[in-house]
């Protein structure tokens, strides 16, 4: 992590930042996605750092959420999976999207916990924003509204061709881990790691955050 850091700061591709670091250790495709999802540059840390608002501040404020983003982190948390502390603070899983969402066991049970974060920090309308193209998307929004209706929380779920476009331009606060967004955003809030923090204390957090210099 502090070698692939080191050379994302003094402007090496990503990919080949990682190939170089990957080889060097002789690190397995896993542990090359680890830390190639965990790393970033001195200056996309400072930047994100300088972003990311306190809790207090979503108070009685909108919030837009990147949904499938957020989701997932909190069902791998659930589920056992191994969740990467990444060197900007936020909370990152360690499957992929291919196109296609599947429900599991613990898809309702992440949804309450976020819904159950959201409502102690008093955030005002909540907008999750879904991709429009995967594969069930339209099966989780009305797992959504069914979740948000029936404990009262003010959710409106849209789907939309590009979440990471929207969320980029959005002028509200955006709660994501995704570092397309987080380097584009005005300002962001960390809640998946927040709603783990609270809810799911003995998840299994591999800390690749300390590893910030050679």
């Amino acid at each position: 992590m502090a070698d692939l850091a080191w050379l994302l700061t003094r402007g090496y591709s990503a990919a080949a930042a990682l190939k170089l670091v990957g080889d060097r250790y002789q690190l397995s495709a896993r542990q090359r996605m680890a830390v190639g999802r965990a790393a970033c540059s001195d200056g996309d840390l400072a930047r994100r750092k300088a972003r990311h608002v306190p809790m207090e501040a979503l108070l009685g404020s909108p919030l837009a959420v990147d949904g499938y983003n957020v989701l997932t982190t909190v069902e791998a948390a659930l589920a056992g999976g191994a969740i990467l502390l990444a060197r900007d603070g936020t909370l990152r899983d360690m499957a992929s999207m291919h196109g296609s969402f599947r429900r599991v066991a613990e898809t309702r049970p992440a949804l309450e916990l976020l819904g159950r974060t959201l409502a102690d920090l008093g955030v005002g309308p909540c907008r999750w924003y879904l991709d429009r193209p995967v594969s069930n998307s339209g099966r989780l929004k009305t797992l959504m509204r069914e979740v948000a209706d029936a404990a009262g929380w003010a959710w409106i779920v849209e789907l939309v061709p590009s979440p990471d476009h929207v969320l980029a331009q959005s002028t509200d606060t955006v709660a994501t881990a995704d570092h397309i967004i987080l380097d584009r955003c005005a300002r962001w809030f960390n809640l998946a790691r927040e709603t783990v923090s609270r809810h799911v204390p003995e998840a299994w957090i591999v800390d690749l955050s300390d590893a910030s210099s050679p």
